[in-house]
């Protein structure tokens, strides 16, 4: 397993704050822009170090929100005009663009 450096680290966290309120982007597109191999390193680094980035914004490609954390995520998207069908995000409406 390769090392995840403290410069893709900083990406992941620099693409997560350039998220704009209203907006959401998957684990996917932030390893895509970060040039990572996986979405799972995304979702590695974001569990270890994203407690004050806008963690909500990102979500996983069905735009449905992990069991644990989607009243949560779901409240602060609505707050910001995310589009929400039957708890799914509307991911042709909200997905940001890197």
């Amino acid at each position: 397993m390769a090392v995840t450096t403290e410069e893709q680290i900083e990406d992941v966290r620099r693409l997560v704050a350039s998220i704009p309120a209203g907006f959401v982007a998957t684990y996917g597109d932030i390893a895509e822009a970060a040039g990572l191999s996986s979405a799972r390193t995304v979702g590695w680094i974001m569990r270890i170090d994203s407690a004050d980035l806008p963690w909500h914004r990102v979500i996983g490609a069905s735009g449905k929100p992990a069991a644990q954390i989607a009243r949560r995520q779901i409240a602060q998207l609505e707050l910001e005009g995310v589009p929400i069908r039957d708890g799914r995000i509307d991911m042709k409406t909200a997905r940001h663009e890197f």
